[in-house]
């Protein structure tokens, strides 16, 4: 199965739909997918839900995306840093929505989706308001709160490089939560430095097969 080798990044994200779950790889800005960010961006696409690490870093990237008013919804696991004025000034004025999940939780629960996983139970966030609602079990004399899995409608990753199959293999931080988000969602949409013949790519250093990638743009 190969993936679409899309001529930019507009055509890498035409037809991403209004409401859409967005997952959107990076830790902060390492492996974000800025230029596919900034097309969607021009796409048009709103009422967005987005996924990932953090919830924008300045002015460019997710932040950007926040700043046009094109979200509904974040679901991360660290929504304010030092440069998440973006996100800190909608929160506060009641315009965009936060769901909290820890770091850990939030890469499993996307785990949890491309394994097809109905859910899991973790320990993490048992005794916080994170757990208040939702179903508790004691296993092995510890205590655990229930976890759903996190499907995305389109993963929007960053990767090294990929092959014109659609192999990827990612640079040292940057690969964090690319491969993970590349089997939770329906459509994977992969940005990249330079696309290679097929053959190219040591087999062994792909971490995300051709299988799980849609498009790819360099």
């Amino acid at each position: 199965m190969s993936a679409k080798i899309c001529a930019n990044a507009a055509e890498a994200v035409d037809g991403i739909e209004d409401g859409s779950t967005i997952l959107v790889g990076g830790f902060g800005m390492a492996g974000m997918p800025v230029r596919l960010i900034d097309a969607l961006i021009e796409q048009g696409a709103t009422d967005l839900t987005v996924v990932s690490n953090n919830a924008g870093n300045g002015d460019t990237g997710l932040a950007a995306l926040l700043a046009k008013n094109r979200v509904r919804k974040v679901v991360c696991s660290f929504p304010r840093q030092a440069d998440s004025w973006v996100f800190d000034g909608l929160y506060r004025a009641g315009r965009i929505e936060l769901e909290l999940v820890p770091q850990g939780t939030l890469a499993e629960r996307m785990r949890a989706a491309g394994a097809g996983i109905g859910a899991f139970f973790s320990p993490t966030g048992v005794g916080t308001t994170l757990a208040d609602g939702r179903e508790t079990r004691e296993i092995d004399g510890r205590s655990y709160v229930i976890e759903y899995p996190i499907k995305g409608d389109v993963a929007l990753i960053g990767a090294h490089r990929a092959d014109r199959m659609g192999n990827l293999v990612y640079r040292k931080t940057a690969r964090n939560f690319g491969p993970v988000m590349a089997t939770a969602a329906r459509l994977v949409i992969a940005e990249v430095r330079e696309v290679v013949d097929t053959g190219a790519l040591d087999p062994e250093a792909v971490v995300t097969p051709s299988i799980y990638v849609d498009r790819v743009v360099a």
